[in-house]
């Protein structure tokens, strides 16, 4: 398994294991839009501690990832970014443009004081559909 893919409360989970070839991001791109919708999750946290690497089209595909997240309803963070990951990052002048955070706890407050969704489910919106999460 190259991804996991967890719910936590109103917001999903993202977890890069190793890194993955293009076709794999694409993937891993699809399968988390289509499960923002089947969860109507409010908010997406992409872990990337795992990668010690970020190339090109790899931050591209996490960039329109988090555009296609934003224009399915949910905000995205980036977190375990890696220091040699940053590094690179800014020395090869490339922009990731997603907000980021240290840490799983610090991405999902983040998520908490952006969206009206929270790491423990049942959120207002759920409260006022009558949905039992």
């Amino acid at each position: 398994m190259f991804v996991s893919i967890l719910r936590q409360g109103d917001f999903l989970i993202a977890s890069i294991h190793t890194a993955l070839d293009d076709t794999e991001l694409l993937r891993f791109q699809e399968d988390l839009v289509t499960q923002i919708g089947t969860s109507r999750a409010q908010g997406i946290v992409i872990d990337v501690a795992a990668l010690d690497v970020l190339d090109s089209f790899a931050s591209s595909a996490l960039r329109d990832l988090a555009q296609m997240a934003r224009l399915r309803g949910a905000a995205t963070v980036i977190v375990g970014i890696q220091p040699d990951v940053a590094f690179a990052i800014v020395r090869l002048g490339m922009e990731l443009d997603i907000h980021t955070a240290l840490g799983l706890e610090e991405g999902l407050a983040y998520l908490e004081s952006v969206t009206s969704g929270n790491r423990a489910g049942g959120s207002a919106l759920g409260a006022l559909r009558g949905v039992d999460r």
